[in-house]
């Protein structure tokens, strides 16, 4: 039995990333109900859309799925009211996972629930502090994911890396996987499965804004860049995004309003280089904005619903694992 699929209880071995923006309770939930991890992003979500979003997919899936919290965007205050209405909603085969390392007290919430703690982390001294702070699953972002990036080190060395200092950690990788494929190579590099973003944001429950789904679809590795652009609300991060005008500019342009997005009744002013990505409820300048995007690009190439895309890895997965018992060989996909 495959590690990270006993633990979380998914029938196969890939956690859907918690994008804010992007991860909502629609997403989360089909996702989840396809036999994946589906997790609902609550970014900077107050408690009480928070309380409302989780008891809205437990009661729309009795399938495992997760929320997830990102403490170095997020006040203690405001991450500490997250995770308490989260855990007051969360069926008992909820998971919980955090970008970046969580705090001590945090992560202490979760790990007396006897819920697991699922982190993320970019390098290989912050694997060993999480497992410290009681991480039941590492999940170890390499430098080709989509978003803002937590190391300098491609996936396979910090894989490897901390796969020799934590040799029984249960292990997922973020960065690179779109196909069954991708995670079959995963799991034969020593890895206990998965995190995918990417593959997930042009689905048809993503929150994203129809450009964003298209531009993904259309886009190839080589049209995303590593930047420091989108800094604002998110500074001192470097991020993967799709390639534009102003990652492209040389000069660094007034930070002026170009775009709006509806919170709730309000609609809120969007400045240029801000980190919030574009979504179905988002008007303005939609080009200019951050449309965070892995080199796994290359392998996205259709709009399809969230549980066809979990089928279609599913199929592709299993396909891989009996090829290569029957003694056949891959060779790692070429992000150009």
């Amino acid at each position: 039995m495959n590690r990270l699929r006993a633990l979380l209880g998914l029938q196969l071995p890939l956690i859907q990333a918690g994008m804010g923006g992007v991860a909502g309770t629609r997403l989360c939930t089909e996702v989840s109900r396809a036999g994946a991890g589906g997790t609902l992003a609550l970014y900077k979500e107050p408690p009480d859309r928070t309380r409302e979003a989780v008891r809205e997919i437990a009661a729309a899936t009795s399938r495992p799925f997760g929320v997830n919290i990102i403490p170095e965007v997020t006040s203690p205050e405001l991450c500490r009211a997250q995770l308490d209405a989260a855990l007051g909603e969360l069926p008992a085969n909820g998971y919980v996972t955090t970008f970046g390392l969580p705090g001590a007290d945090a992560a202490r919430d979760v790990t007396r629930t006897g819920r697991p703690l699922v982190v993320q982390i970019g390098t290989p001294d912050d694997a060993s502090a999480a497992l410290r702070l009681g991480a039941d699953v590492l999940v170890l972002q390499g430098t080709e994911a989509g978003g803002h990036l937590l190391g300098e080190l491609p996936v396979a060395e910090l894989l490897y890396a901390v796969r020799t200092r934590h040799p029984d950690a249960v292990i997922a990788v973020a960065g690179g996987v779109a196909t069954g494929a991708d995670l079959a190579r995963a799991r034969s590099a020593g890895a206990d499965g998965a995190m995918a973003g990417t593959v997930f944001v042009p689905t048809t429950e993503s929150m994203a804004h129809p450009l964003f789904k298209r531009r993904i679809v259309e886009a190839r590795a080589d049209d995303t860049v590593v930047t420091g652009r989108y800094d604002i609300g998110w500074p001192a991060r470097p991020h993967r995004v799709l390639r534009n005008a102003l990652t492209e500019e040389s000069r660094r342009l007034p930070a002026t309003f170009i775009a709006t997005t509806r919170v709730g009744a309000a609609r809120i002013p969007v400045p240029r280089y801000s980190a919030t990505v574009p979504g179905v409820r988002t008007e303005g300048r939609i080009d200019e904005m951050a449309m965070y995007c892995g080199t796994s690009c290359d392998r996205v190439t259709a709009q399809d619903t969230a549980a066809a895309v979990v089928r279609k890895l599913r199929h592709e997965y299993e396909h891989e694992l009996s090829y290569e018992r029957e003694g056949g060989t891959w060779t790692a996909p070429s992000n150009r």
